[in-house]
């Protein structure tokens, strides 16, 4: 079994779905020639040619108004949104229309579709290249959001993307592009959505985290070896896997919560709220957020102050752990 990075394990996902399905699309900016800023479409364009390799404009809101169009019209386009900050073009699109299209028709139709776009910070990039914002997909009903932290579940989880009949937000954590490696299967295989991983078992806490901040996750661990932690990779943000999340807390009554978003209204108060209403009366500790802060994203020499890296995240499991 190959070895693959996210990218690869992404340009696989994408191959083999064009190939068993020709109603998927893949569009977007330079996503044809030059394969993709990150080369996440390489080799595409020349296997599937220009209709179904689509470079468009500069143009997020025309990107994802055209895939609308066509997931109304029985195709499944892919969309790419070059960087995550430029995708706040899209929210009209995709809260107005996108998420609302099976609502409106009574179930006449459906916007088979996918939004995907890089992830996050830890490459050092320029302003609007570098944010979380899945919070402001996740907050519009009838849109799905997935964020995977290995190649092995990116390309299991964008084929379950695809082939959901529903518009899903698939974001790429950039800082694992390719920063590691794991045996990925060629053929079919899915990640079903709103389902999480563990990546940890353990007694004393619950962790529970996503993305590129999963594998922070697994640093930390390595701090706080006389703290049995167990590690939630939740990979779905919409819809959460609140039981995961549920019988972990009631088993161990303690939780940390780790995102890169901004603190204020970020994933992280939803877990807890959820929590609240279902396992307050488990808890042995307040449950503890390490998180971005309220302020824009920094530019590249201030990048680590702002993110989480694993020894805040240790700091965390103690304080829960000792309350």
């Amino acid at each position: 079994m190959a070895k693959l990075n996210m990218v690869q394990a992404i340009n696989l996902a994408l191959r083999e779905e064009m190939e068993r399905d020709p109603g998927v699309i893949v569009m977007g900016e330079d996503v044809g020639m030059d394969g993709g800023v990150f080369r996440v479409t390489e080799g595409l364009l020349n296997k599937f040619g220009g209709e179904r390799v689509i470079d468009t404009p500069l143009a997020e809101s025309g990107i994802v108004g055209t895939a609308i169009g066509m997931a109304v019209s029985g195709l499944k386009p892919v969309a790419e949104i070059q960087f995550e900050g430029f995708s706040y073009m899209t929210i009209d699109q995709l809260a107005a229309h996108a998420s609302r299209i099976r609502y409106r028709s009574r179930g006449t139709y459906h916007c088979p579709m996918v939004i995907r776009a890089p992830y996050g910070g830890g490459v050092r990039a320029l302003e609007h290249h570098s944010e979380a914002v899945a919070t402001f997909y996740i907050h519009i009903p009838g849109m799905k959001v997935a964020i995977p932290s290995s190649p092995y579940d990116a390309k299991g989880l964008l084929i379950s993307a695809i082939r959901d009949p529903d518009p899903v937000f698939f974001f790429e954590p950039k800082r694992l592009y390719r920063a590691f490696r794991e045996e990925v299967p060629e053929g079919e295989y899915t990640v079903p959505l709103g389902k999480g991983k563990k990546l940890a078992e353990g007694d004393d806490v619950t962790l529970i985290s996503w993305g590129a901040m999963a594998r922070v996750c697994l640093e930390a661990l390595k701090l706080v070896k006389d703290v049995s932690v167990e590690l939630i990779d939740l990979r779905t943000l919409s819809p959460l896997d609140d039981k995961m999340i549920i019988d972990s807390v009631r088993k161990t009554g303690r939780a940390v919560i780790v995102h890169e978003e901004p603190r204020t209204l970020g994933p992280g108060a939803e877990i807890i709220a959820r929590i609240n209403e279902k396992a307050f009366l488990y808890l042995e500790a307040p449950v503890k957020r390490v998180t971005g802060y309220d302020v824009p994203m920094p530019l590249p020499k201030l990048e680590d102050y702002y993110l989480p890296d694993a020894e805040r995240v240790a700091d965390a499991i103690k304080e829960v752990a000792t309350f």
